[in-house]
């Protein structure tokens, strides 16, 4: 299938590692030109580095990749981050929101939990993705056309965790948003990434075998049995999830939030 995303340009918040980086390759394969921003530059010059490595035998159909600094909890570093996408690229088409602290900051038990970190994680995931929605709605306006994805996250349709609550107002400003910029010929959409081969799942994967006393790959192979489909996610596949939602093809679907996690979630969701 042509997804018809060649010249389109995308900014990739938290695209220096993990499901951003993978999703960054994965739209540049397809010809988008692709800003990848975070906060530390070393970290976004590898990740560029990398993908363009990756890209190297792909030909000349293949994106560019621009690093750019940002911090989503600055509404002024947000702004000048797209006007820089903007000004390297001459449009903006496609925004991934994926800066967030991995598994939020709030994992405790009530008695242990920090206000002021479920602050936190709830002013970078879910008013930073506010902020990155209203710097980027302009220029897709613009176009007549844009693509929102914003990474959710499986805590969300769950109760294990307080942080889960950013995902949930993620999900409400997703159908929210999909409300007001529809007109404009802009979709609006979350996934929920299930558990992916990240740095970060094997953080986890340790700080759950010592709660558990058992050892990481335990931990993983638990995950693995629940899983229906019995294996870990790869990061391409958000990256290829990613990449119809943000084509044309994808024009039906908004004000959605899709779970990608191999049936992890056994919850009925209408």
């Amino acid at each position: 299938m042509d997804l018809q995303l060649k010249g389109k340009v995308a900014f990739i918040t938290g695209g220096s590692m993990g499901i951003g980086k993978a999703v960054a390759l994965e739209l540049a394969r397809e010809g988008v030109n692709v800003a990848i921003a975070a906060r530390r530059m070393e970290h976004l010059d590898s990740a560029a580095a990398e993908i363009r490595e990756a890209l190297a035998s792909a030909g000349d159909s293949v994106g560019a990749i621009l690093p750019v600094s940002v911090d989503t909890t600055s509404m002024a570093s947000v702004e000048a981050a797209m006007a820089a996408t903007v000004e390297c690229f001459g449009r903006l088409d496609i925004l991934l929101n994926g800066a967030a602290h991995p598994g939020g900051l709030v994992r405790a038990e009530l008695e242990n939990a920090d206000p002021d970190g479920l602050l936190q994680d709830i002013d970078i995931k879910v008013v930073g993705y506010l902020r990155c929605a209203k710097a980027a709605a302009p220029y897709m306006r613009r176009n007549g056309f844009g693509r929102i994805i914003n990474i959710g996250g499986l805590t969300g349709r769950g109760s294990k965790q307080l942080s889960g609550m950013r995902n949930v107002a993620v999900v409400h400003m997703t159908k929210t948003l999909s409300d007001q910029l529809g007109p404009d010929g802009i979709t609006v959409n979350t996934i929920h990434p299930g558990v992916v081969e990240t740095p970060h799942i094997h953080e986890l994967y340790e700080k759950e075998a010592q709660k558990q006393g058992l050892t990481a790959d335990q931990v993983e192979a638990n995950y693995v049995k629940a899983t229906p489909i019995r294996r870990v996610l790869q990061p391409e596949e958000m990256g290829w999830i990613v990449a119809f939602l943000a084509s044309p093809k994808s024009g039906s679907i908004t004000g959605e939030s899709v779970g990608c996690d191999g049936g992890l979630t056994r919850g009925i969701f209408l």
